[in-house]
């Protein structure tokens, strides 16, 4: 989350709760704009975040959670840890869905077997109507909360197709359960979809439980990027006594110790000792780098085996770390060329899908034969279950979100969402070192000794180990571990296969 302000705007960032749809997105977005005092309101339903544009002597981000309150969604105003309680709730959420998909699944399975193979056994509609009734309307009641929620403010989302395909096949299956001489009396027989309402209900759920799991294994990128950042730091104060501190407490000016193999916490310079520091994950370089006093360190890199103190000179959101995972963040909730187009349809999708179930119905009961009523029912409750799950909407921006993280997790950042759409069009990659291609470990890879020597090869090696053993540079680490297992290889120690583990 982050918060500019320009000409007397300001931009904020927050997190939604609620969400289901790119059709949602489309109508939290039309609910901000609407209001007087916003500029701009954009959603992108892949991170669950609106960007607002508000003008604050109008208008306060209170007034814009009553707003989406009403329509059945919800946001966290927390500036500091919205994120996190946000993915919080949805962790939470997402166990629920399971419980409930879970136990709708099993009520759901006895009637499939009644309605497809056992529908002539006797009191077969009834059986079928006590199990499909929970996973409706107490597994599956969120549909048809939400559905009521927006269209109480004239809006509709998918929520409100699979409400009304699911509603309309179990009213007109209970209709036909207890007043079946409707039909007989005009030479018909009164059939029965309790088992397409609870399937689609069950298979609806499914899918989003799937969706929420990949939405939650994308953000592993910055959750990753976040762990390079320890959660404790030496604080040394200035009687030079040292104690432990939490990294959200250091200030700009405090003198921070980093002991051998930790992570520099912020970003600062050194001011006493020297040490080699890995900054392979901000630079791609596979060297080490020297640091002694005067020279720059970074949060997130990893000091190697020297100790040295710095001084704290950008923290929290200013070190380079923050400003990457930012811009992972921010590219990831970016909207590509072709997300603009998604949007356009989403906006008109549910009205359009909904124009065409009616007309469905109507045809078949223009032009339907002997059961044209019941096909009708039928053919319209089809229409609207196969437009619930809105690929559509739904593909683009997780597509994005999980491109941009799969790259931070491997190194790659992309720019945004517009740079990835245009990727595929690539055809020469320009590297300006050899760090970024390379394992980010130097190995030894041969050994060539002179004949004219006066000491024979393993004497020599020998001498160059203990040589190297004394030196902390990353090369003379490689080339001691080269030694090691070679030496180990000649006293029977070491295996081939554990040699090749070993490299």
């Amino acid at each position: 989350m982050n918060m500019t302000t320009a000409n007397s705007l300001e931009t904020l960032s927050l997190p939604v709760l609620g969400m289901t749809c790119a059709g949602c997105a489309v109508s939290v977005q039309s609910m901000l704009a609407e209001q007087p005092g916003i500029s701009s309101a954009e959603v992108n339903y892949a991170t669950q975040e609106v960007t607002v544009a508000y003008n604050s002597e109008i208008i306060q981000p209170e007034q814009f959670k009553k707003v989406l309150q009403s329509v059945g969604y919800d946001l966290i105003l927390d500036q500091v840890s919205g994120k996190e309680k946000q993915q919080d709730i949805q962790r939470e959420q997402f166990q629920a869905l399971k419980k409930r998909t879970i136990y709708a699944a099993a009520l759901t399975f006895p009637v499939v077997v009644l309605g497809m193979f056992l529908m002539d056994m006797p009191n077969a509609n009834y059986i079928m109507l006590v199990f499909t009734a929970p996973v409706l309307f107490v597994f599956g009641r969120s549909f048809f909360i939400n559905a009521y929620k927006q269209a109480r403010h004239g809006k509709a989302n998918m929520d409100s197709l699979v409400a009304l395909s699911t509603g309309i096949a179990f009213l007109f299956s209970l209709f036909n359960t207890f007043y079946p001489e409707f039909w007989h009396s005009r030479g018909m027989h009164p059939h029965v979809y309790y088992e397409a309402a609870a399937v689609v209900i069950v298979f609806i759920m499914l899918g989003k439980l799937l969706e929420e799991n990949a939405k939650s294994n994308t953000s592993s990128a910055i959750k990753k990027l976040i762990g390079l950042q320890p959660q404790t730091v030496v604080l040394v104060d200035g009687n030079g006594q040292e104690q432990e501190i939490q990294v959200s407490a250091v200030k700009q000016g405090d003198i921070l110790r980093v002991k051998p193999g930790d992570k520099i916490p912020v970003d600062g310079k050194v001011s006493s000792g020297n040490s080699y520091v890995d900054e392979s994950m901000i630079s791609g370089e596979p060297v080490a780098v020297f640091k002694e006093e005067g020279k720059q360190v970074f949060a997130g890199t990893i000091n190697q085996k020297g100790s040295f103190q710095f001084v704290a000179e950008k923290v929290g959101a200013e070190t380079l770390l923050a400003q990457i995972i930012k811009m992972v963040q921010q590219a990831q909730g970016s909207k590509a060329p072709v997300q603009k187009l998604v949007d356009k349809i989403a906006g008109i999708f549910v009205p359009v899908v909904l124009l065409i179930a009616i007309c469905t119905l109507g045809a078949w009961l223009l032009f339907g034969g002997e059961y044209k009523l019941s096909q009708g029912l039928l053919a319209m409750v089809t229409v609207l279950v196969i437009a619930c799950p809105c690929a559509l909407g739904l593909a683009t921006p997780t597509a994005i979100m999980v491109g941009i993280g799969r790259g931070a997790e491997n190194g790659i950042l992309i720019k945004d969402a517009e740079a990835l759409e245009s990727g595929h069009k690539i055809d020469t990659l320009i590297l300006d070192k050899t760090g970024t291609i390379t394992l980010g470990k130097p190995l030894v890879t041969d050994v060539k000794i002179s004949d004219n020597q006066m000491v024979n090869s393993d004497t020599l090696l020998g001498i160059l180990l203990a040589a190297e053993q004394q030196s902390e540079h990353p090369l003379a680490t490689a080339i001691v571990n080269d030694l090691r297992i070679k030496k180990l290889l000649r006293l029977g120690c070491l295996t081939s296969k554990v040699l090749l583990e070993k490299v």
